[in-house]
């Protein structure tokens, strides 16, 4: 069920109508029952899944608050669950990967291959809720929370259907935290209301009226990538980059709002992420959930930024290749990951040697130049980056870096070919209004550190509207609807 079906605008209605006419104390349970629903329109059969994660982490949370005492088998325990719910992800995301890799060692070596008669279907949001139940198991190993005991509640915390299957990855001190306290919440809040649907708009419109439209043109040179040189290939490149953005952004900001006006704060995913000056400020900004989950529960159980420099370096780069992995099972993003590593690394052991060629120019750092040209550069890279995540493959990635090198073009801005790419003059004109509105939202964002509901219930009742209505007449007049209503899974669903 996706946020921009026909059926989410019949299943969520009547979710909220019901939810509020329940007494406080039992809404936790018709949240449930509505989440498997809700999870179940894609296969029922994925719910025994989440079911049986929910269940390994309840009781491991259980017997590990139990154990307080054997510090020893505490960590048997927590390793026990790790191994459980990291095995099942891995059987159902990376068996075939696993399998794929051996066989070509195998190949190699002159063995035979090893066969199987079965295929694995990767269920829909099994990363998102893996981790954060697995978060959650971790958390109260450290003791910064107590386990919960209501197994209903929890497995809500697991499977609250606004996030469930592409994020944000909520932690339980917040989400846990909030269902447990919804039999003392306060009744419908019409300014949570107001605020929910501004989201939920907002997120409608960057999916879309840019995202999906944005995908055609990608979609087209990317999937002919040989066919075309320099000018189409950054363009789709840099057109990737806003569709990306646009499509995960849209799933969080819409999980947000379909939150907020059931009462319960989901964290901010993205906050103006190319906007960042750095790539290390370009994590801090992109998919936070994710980042800050590596951060917490990887990169420094591992050691952090403590110790020598060649400790540092191997803590970023293993924490930014199993991000890569945990995208997809491919070396695509393995090597995504990878990039951004180096980049990280890079950019802490030049500090020193940019510090002296800034004092050496007299650069002024606090100057609106030098931050758009910081801005510029990280955005070149991070897009650069983004070719190996969008190709099909590794070989397709390193055609699509050498046509933009060697095959140029530059006459092609000039002779309309940019028309001819999936889109029309009536499309590129509409996607690029559409974009130029998002950057000023972001820059909005971005200077006044305000999302966008905040910033509109600041201004007077008409505009306030009046920036509904426009989202909203935007997206039936200018969505990209297919040509039979035939709505785009979200990009984010496939992790």
């Amino acid at each position: 069920m996706l946020f921009n079906s026909l059926n989410f605008m019949l299943f969520y209605p009547i979710v909220l109508l019901v939810y509020y006419i329940l007494p406080a104390k039992v809404r936790y349970v018709w949240l449930l029952a509505a989440s498997y629903y809700f999870y179940m329109g894609w296969n029922p059969k994925y719910a025994l899944l989440i079911a049986l994660s929910t269940l390994i982490t309840y009781l491991s949370g259980l017997w590990i608050e139990k154990r307080s005492h054997n510090h020893r088998m505490q960590k048997v325990i927590l390793v026990s669950n790790l191994a459980a719910n990291l095995g099942i992800l891995f059987f159902f995301k990376y068996f075939d990967f696993a399998l794929e890799n051996i066989n070509m060692v195998r190949s190699r070596l002159g063995a035979g291959l090893i066969d199987r008669s079965f295929d694995v279907v990767l269920p829909v949001g099994i990363s998102f809720y893996t981790f954060q139940a697995l978060s959650y198991t971790m958390d109260v190993y450290k003791g910064t929370i107590r386990a919960e005991r209501n197994v209903l509640k929890y497995a809500l915390f697991v499977s609250f259907f606004p996030q469930l299957v592409a994020g944000p990855i909520e932690r339980s001190e917040s989400l846990l935290h909030q269902i447990k306290g919804l039999a003392t919440m306060k009744g419908f809040d019409y300014g949570k209301m107001v605020d929910g649907v501004i989201l939920i708009l907002w997120g409608l419109f960057q999916k879309m009226v840019i995202a999906d439209r944005a995908a055609i043109l990608v979609d087209t040179v990317y999937d002919s990538y040989w066919l075309y040189g320099s000018v189409e290939l950054i363009l789709a490149s840099i057109l990737f980059a806003v569709q990306i953005y646009c499509d995960f952004g849209s799933y969080s900001i819409i999980a947000v709002g379909t939150a907020k006006i059931l009462g319960i704060e989901l964290m901010e995913n993205f906050n103006t992420p190319y906007f960042a000056q750095s790539i290390k400020g370009f994590w801090r900004r992109w998919h936070i959930s994710l980042s800050s989950w590596f951060r917490d529960y990887v990169y420094i159980p591992l050691g952090g930024g403590y110790g020598r420099s060649v400790i540092k370096c191997r803590n970023l780069m293993i924490t930014f290749l199993l991000s890569g992995l945990w995208h997809g099972a491919s070396w695509n993003y393995v090597i995504w990951g990878g990039i951004h590593g180096l980049y990280q690394i890079v950019g802490n052991l030049t500090i020193p040697y940019r510090r002296n060629i800034k004092e050496r120019f007299a650069v002024k750092g606090n100057s609106i130049s030098y931050k758009m040209g910081k801005a510029a550069v990280t955005f070149v890279l991070v897009d650069f980056a983004w070719i190996f995540f969008r190709a099909d493959s590794l070989s397709d990635a390193k055609g699509i870096v050498e046509g933009i090198f060697t095959r140029w073009n530059p006459w092609k801005l000039f002779d309309q070919s940019v028309y001819h790419l999936g889109l029309d003059v009536r499309e590129i004109h509409i996607l690029t209004a559409a974009v130029v509105l998002l950057f000023l939202v972001d820059l909005i964002r971005y200077g006044k550190d305000q999302m966008i509901h905040c910033f509109l219930q600041e201004q007077c009742i008409w505009f306030r509207w009046g920036m509904m209505f426009v989202l909203f007449f935007s997206i039936l007049i200018f969505g990209a609807y297919g040509p039979a209503f035939d709505v785009k899974q979200f990009i984010y669903f496939q992790f």
